[in-house]
């Protein structure tokens, strides 16, 4: 068995080391090095030739995020990045995600858990099997990759303040909004539920960027770790038509709302006569995830969701959310996995569609235009005696 070639990048000797101790003993996974910056790293890439890396975001020659952005121009490979449970480097983590990594993990503040490491070492799996890895060499000839260029020399400190970012403008399809779809309403079962893992926080900001916001109430299960979801969910609320947030205990699902489960929690939605809550817990992991995907599906399915939803599993290794579409779908439910070609990582949407989950397979582009057919179909237009 090929074992995963993975180089660490971290300024801290101590992460380093705790890092590289925690993932010794799987026997998936090979460190082939580690390097203290990113000057270090370009020369250990070329020579170690690694399948992935993790990548410190915060270093003090060249931070993390510029150092992707040389690898993702000049030699495009699966990076994970470790980032400090700060709201300045949740930030910066979801910058290296829309620059092109695979996938963040919180940075160790002492010794790697077992939860800790058993969750690097997933992420590391998931990118190996990403689009980004390179294809084996064949008797084909075909031009090498490009050698990532020598960064430029550290800029003096009062250079390198980083600008500060502007508002992403918001998609023009939010101006274009036809008068039937402000006047849509919903009746309260409606519900459009959405699970992904890793590229997911793309894709759901490819899909959700598209669509209006007045559509029937949305609960998201993304693999992230806890704290960046709201850091995520904070920032796909700046550049969506509709509300976004991370949900909190008992928060009521409705029309225009956008509830992503917090990192660390499962999220389960519960009815309540005329309307649904979520409650969040700290149960056990599913599929080694919390929160989990099947968790969402499986208590919408039970609060009598079924022939009400539209279900969604998009781009993410393993198979987290599979059998609770499955369950949707033989409930009523309109199920839909992201097709190959679209994801990240094929694994989650694919293990669906081997169940028989998957009521259509989509391309990621096509599933705004999806969702909002959904709308238009369960809406109806407010009367005097409904309004």
């Amino acid at each position: 068995m090929t074992r995963i070639r993975t180089l660490i990048v971290d300024d801290s000797a101590l992460v380093r080391k705790i890092v590289t101790d925690g993932l010794a003993n799987d026997s998936e996974i090979e460190i082939v090095g580690t390097a203290v910056d990113p000057y270090v790293a370009r020369d250990k890439i070329l020579a170690l030739d690694p399948d992935v890396i993790t990548l410190d975001i915060d270093m003090p020659r060249m931070d993390g995020l510029t150092f992707l952005k040389l690898i993702m121009k000049h030699r495009p490979m699966p990076v994970i990045i470790m980032s400090s449970l700060t709201t300045a480097g949740s930030g910066k983590a979801l910058e290296a995600l829309q620059a092109g990594a695979v996938d963040i993990v919180a940075k160790p503040d002492g010794a790697f858990s077992a939860v800790g490491s058993s969750e690097l070492a997933s992420k590391i799996k998931a990118a190996a099997q990403s689009k980004y890895r390179r294809p084996p060499p064949s008797l084909v000839t075909a031009p090498p990759p490009q050698p990532i260029p020598k960064p430029p020399p550290p800029a003096p400190a009062e250079l390198t303040a980083r600008r500060a970012r502007h508002p992403v403008a918001l998609s023009s399809q939010r101006a274009k909004l036809l008068p039937e779809e402000r006047q849509r309403a919903y009746a309260p079962r409606q519900l459009i539920l959405m699970g992904a893992s890793t590229g997911g926080t793309e894709a759901l900001k490819s899909v959700l960027t598209k669509l209006s916001g007045n559509l029937p109430g949305i609960c998201i299960v993304q693999h992230i770790p806890a704290y960046f979801s709201r850091a995520f969910a904070d920032r796909l609320n700046q550049v969506c038509e509709l509300e976004v947030r991370e949900a909190c205990h008992n928060d009521r699902v409705e029309p225009g709302l956008v509830l992503i489960a917090p990192g660390g929690q499962h999220m389960v939605l519960k009815w309540h006569s005329s309307h649904y809550t979520v409650e969040l817990n700290t149960g056990p992991m599913i599929h080694h995830q919390r929160p989990a995907v099947d968790i969402l599906f499986d208590s919408a399915m039970k609060a009598g969701a079924g022939p009400h939803a539209l279900a969604l599993l998009l781009t993410g290794m393993g198979a987290d959310g599979a059998s609770g579409m499955l369950h949707l779908k033989e409930a009523g439910a309109a199920t839909i996995a992201q097709n190959e070609e679209s994801c990240v990582v094929y694994g989650m949407p694919r293990e669906a569609v081997r169940l028989g989950a998957a009521q259509q397979i989509l391309h990621l582009d096509h599933m705004p235009a999806r969702i909002e057919k959904y709308a238009n179909e369960v809406a109806f237009k407010p009367t005097s005696a409904t309004a």
